[in-house]
């Protein structure tokens, strides 16, 4: 009976009548890194996930149980006491925030604190922005109103809405139209 991995998979390759060079060339693994595994020469292979991935694309080209082939490639590494394969020994640490609770650094209250603060910061800037610009770039209403438009078109913005009647008047003063006109001269 077989006892390695790669001696396992090499006689269900064999049982099955599937040449290395096919599955090499199916799989787009090198048939160097193949008979290493075959051989059980780990060394030779790249390391860490890779080899991992050889393997299961091996076992899975020539229908041998993956998970199976797997836990034997990292029992046999272990027992060869090989620690350069990254993914067995080191447990991976994600650089990235995620939603799973492995480690809880902060608690859901301060979180929700700390959108509330930043909502009301942002809300403060559009606020204090949109003042700024009322107060810098528009026109004074009772300014405006009292000195440059007529008492008929007093009453018009009023119903229009300031800023949209002084926009329509000074489009019109650009455009030379006079009330009363039906002529339009640039």
């Amino acid at each position: 009976m077989a006892e390695s991995i790669g001696e396992k998979l090499r006689l269900a390759r064999e049982t099955r009548g599937i040449a290395l060079r096919d599955i090499s060339e199916q799989t787009r693994i090198s048939m160097r890194y193949l008979e290493a595994i075959e051989l059980n020469d780990y060394r030779r292979l790249p390391g860490g996930i890779f080899n991992r991935s050889f393997i299961r694309a091996y076992a899975k080209f020539i229908g041998y149980d993956e998970q199976e082939a797997i836990e034997e490639y990292t029992r046999t590494v272990r027992e060869q006491g090989d620690l350069d394969d990254d993914a067995a020994t080191k447990p991976y640490r994600s650089l990235v925030y995620t939603d799973d609770n492995g480690s809880q650094s902060r608690s859901p209250l301060v979180t929700l604190v700390l959108a509330v603060i930043i909502l009301a910061v942002l809300s403060l800037c559009v606020w204090a922005a949109l003042h700024f610009y009322q107060t810098r770039f528009s026109p004074n209403r009772s300014d405006r109103t009292n000195h440059r438009l007529a008492p008929n078109k007093a009453a018009r913005a009023n119903e229009i809405g300031h800023s949209t009647w002084l926009i329509l008047e000074a489009f019109a003063d650009v455009q030379g139209i006079k009330e009363g006109e039906n002529e339009f001269s640039v």
